[in-house]
């Protein structure tokens, strides 16, 4: 069988990672054709890391032109996502496309109408989707073996950062560079995770920002977001750059029980015997609860993160699978990003979810 054959778009740390990847056998059915990035001393310095054989390029524009490959994975800076996946799905060309999906809604709903069109197949890189403990927390919920949800919170504060990390890239923290900080840059696969795990959107958020809390930078080093669901739950979500220690403890509460899930590799069930609700409303003692049964989870599966969605990318444009995530999903973690930082930049504001797509860009021109 003929492989497919990659293009990637950017040379820095994921873009090269990438390269790699292919370079070492394991994308089992894809092989890599050419690399481009817009810096010649990046392609130079890949070239005699890798003794790549294949071509080079300094636009993508040039790359399509030239041809050799029918599938882009795209690595570059967060604000020419959009731009790049919307050229080459115009021009039918598979795209898998690294996280975010943009920097703003508006953008990214353009680049899904593109998609929409498009004959060819559009995937993002949210490799945690892969892990087996948050498929077995997302299948929990919509089992309804949680019960119903009464509050989600995540606190994920173990990235931190030094002065020396934000300085390494001038573009790094800044709104015109990167268009955000710990939400934009460190979060976009945990948003992503808690719209996929529970199955939906908050209705509206407010969110209170630190701007330069525990570093030099204009953007924030540190969120702590409440969010309201239209089904009456509520959560919390927590991220810095500025904590040590951190942690990672993930907690979904409901009617049935609690799963806690550390680090993202421990999974309680903490479960109830009777429904929360059930149990109030016919227990004659005012001061009982459920009995609880404490279950050490094990998943089952592969974590296969990058290695996993590049070769189901791969089989899915070969007609052998079926594609693991649609990358028009990626516009969700991009609404509930959006929403956190419009609230964030008017004080904690309660602001609904997805905010209007144009009031946000105005808002970030101006930062920008």
């Amino acid at each position: 069988m003929e492989k497919l054959k990659f293009l990637i778009v950017g040379l820095g740390n994921q873009g090269t990672f990438y390269a790699r990847l292919f370079l070492e056998g394991k994308i089992k059915n894809g092989e890599l054709a050419a690399v481009c990035d817009a810096d010649q001393a990046r392609i130079a310095a890949f070239s005699d890391r890798f003794s790549f054989g294949g071509k080079t390029y300094l636009d993508y524009r040039s790359a399509y032109e030239a041809g050799g490959f029918n599938a882009v994975i795209v690595a570059t800076p967060h604000y020419s996502h959009a731009e790049i996946v919307t050229f080459f799905l115009d021009r039918n060309v598979n795209v898998l496309c690294d996280k975010p999906a943009g920097v703003y809604a508006k953008q990214v709903e353009a680049m899904n109408e593109s998609a929409r069109r498009s004959k060819a197949a559009f995937s993002m890189m949210f490799n945690q989707r892969t892990s087996p403990v948050y498929a077995l927390m997302r299948q929990m919920i919509a089992s309804g073996k949680l019960g119903k949800v009464t509050r989600v919170v995540w606190q994920i504060t173990d990235w931190f950062r030094t002065e020396s990390y934000y300085k390494s890239g001038g573009w790094r923290a800044t709104w015109k560079g990167e268009g955000g900080g710990v939400l934009i840059n460190q979060c976009p696969h945990q948003l992503d995770l808690l719209v996929h795990i529970l199955g939906k959107l908050p209705k509206a958020v407010n969110a209170f920002c630190g701007y330069g809390k525990w570093h030099d930078v204009e953007v924030e080093d540190d969120v702590t977001a409440y969010m309201e669901y239209d089904d009456g739950a509520t959560g919390v979500f927590i991220a810095t750059t500025g904590e040590a220690p951190g942690k990672n403890l993930l907690e979904i509460s409901g009617t049935l029980g609690r799963l806690v899930c550390e680090n993202g590799t421990q999974l309680t069930f903490y479960k109830n015997e009777i429904d929360s609700l059930v149990f109030s409303k016919t227990s004659e003692q005012g001061f009982s609860k459920p009995n609880v049964e404490r279950v050490q989870l094990t998943p089952q599966g592969d974590n296969a993160q990058h290695v996993g969605i590049i070769n189901n990318f791969t089989n899915a444009v070969l007609g052998l699978e079926t594609l693991f995530v649609d990358g028009t999903e990626g516009i969700l973690s991009v609404q509930l990003m959006n929403a956190m930082e419009l609230s964030g930049w008017e004080g904690g504001k309660r602001v609904s979810v997805p905010v209007d797509p144009d009031e946000y860009l105005k808002k970030l021109n101006q930062l920008r």
